[in-house]
C-alpha cells in the first residue's frame, strides 16, 4: 500500500505503555535491539483522546473522529497493524521463557501421574483463549477442561480434584473475577500456571509458573481492544502444547484415533 496517514497524524502523541519487569524466577532476556522493521515500530504513533478533544474544540467533529481531510485509510492502517503484529510477536520471542514452559510441562506431567487433570480459565477475551487452549491440549494428548472463572466461586470449583492443575489467563494479571477464582483454587491446593503480560501482577505472584505473554501495543486506532495480546496468549499456549506433545511422544496413530472425522483425521490416517 502506498497511501499513508499524513504527517499530522503520525506526529500526534503516542499511547504510553508501562514497561513490565519479569520476576527473578522468570527473568526475561533483554528485548532484541533490532525489530523486524522500523516502519512496523511507527505503528504505535496514534492520535490520543486528548488530541481528538483539542480538534473538537477547534471545530472538529464533536464525536472525536478525525475531520474528513484527516481520515485514516483503512487499508493502510490494516497494513500497519499486520506489521505491528509481526514486530510484537518477534519481541515476545526474545522474552518468552523456554524454561518456564518446561516447568509448566513438569507440573502437568506430575499432576497426571497422580491422577490429576488440567483446567483452563480466563475472563473476557481471555475466556475464549482458555476454551481454545483446553480444546487444543485435549486433541494433542493432554486432556483438559474449560473452567468458568466467575462460576468457579459459585460451585464450579467442584470440578477440580486433588492433584489437578489450573491454567489461569489474564493480560493484566489483575482481573478481579479471575483472581477470586485463583484465590479459591489456591485454598484447594491446586497448582497454578499463570499466563499474563504483567510479570509483576497478583496472578504472577499466585502462580507456581508464569508463562509471560506481554505486548506493548494492541494495534488499531484506539490501541485498547485486545488484539495482539490475544495472539500472544495463544502463542505461548501453543508452545506449551508442542512441548507436551513432544514430551509425551504423541504418535500419528493416536492423533488419528482422536480425529476419526474431518480432513485432519484423513491426513493423520494417510487416506
Amino acid at each position: 500500500m502506498t497511501s499513508k496517514p499524513n504527517e499530522e497524524i503520525l506526529s500526534a502523541p503516542t499511547h504510553e505503555v508501562a514497561t513490565r519487569e519479569a520476576p527473578e524466577t522468570l527473568a526475561r532476556p533483554a528485548r532484541a535491539s533490532a525489530r523486524p522493521s522500523e516502519d512496523a515500530l511507527s505503528v504505535a504513533a496514534r492520535p490520543s483522546n486528548n488530541g481528538r478533544a483539542a480538534r473538537a474544540a477547534d471545530g472538529a467533529a464533536p464525536d472525536g473522529r478525525p475531520d474528513a481531510e484527516e481520515r485514516l485509510d483503512p487499508l493502510s492502517e490494516t497494513d500497519r497493524f499486520f506489521d505491528l503484529v509481526i514486530a510484537e510477536l518477534a519481541a515476545l520471542r526474545t522474552r518468552a521463557e523456554g524454561e518456564a514452559i518446561s516447568r509448566a510441562v513438569d507440573l502437568i506431567i506430575e499432576s497426571e501421574r497422580a491422577g490429576g487433570r488440567v483446567h483452563v480459565t480466563g475472563v473476557g477475551k481471555s475466556e475464549y483463549v482458555a476454551r481454545y487452549a483446553a480444546s487444543l491440549l485435549s486433541s494433542t494428548g493432554t486432556p483438559a477442561y474449560f473452567l468458568h472463572a466467575t462460576e468457579c466461586v459459585h460451585g464450579s470449583a467442584g470440578q477440580l480434584c486433588k492433584s489437578d492443575v489450573a491454567i489461569a489467563i489474564s493480560k493484566s494479571g489483575t482481573t478481579p473475577e479471575l483472581m477470586a477464582a485463583v484465590a479459591l483454587l489456591r485454598q484447594m491446593n491446586i497448582r497454578i500456571i499463570g499466563v499474563s503480560g504483567n510479570a509483576a501482577s497478583p496472578l504472577a505472584d499466585a502462580s507456581d509458573v508464569l508463562l509471560y505473554a506481554g505486548v506493548d501495543n494492541e494495534g488499531g486506532l484506539l490501541n485498547l481492544a485486545p488484539r495482539i495480546s490475544i495472539l500472544a496468549q495463544n502463542y505461548v499456549l501453543c508452545g506449551l502444547s508442542v512441548a507436551l506433545e513432544i514430551r509425551k511422544g504423541l504418535t500419528r496413530e493416536q492423533y488419528a484415533g482422536w480425529h476419526p472425522g474431518g480432513v485432519l483425521g484423513r491426513l493423520a490416517r494417510g487416506d
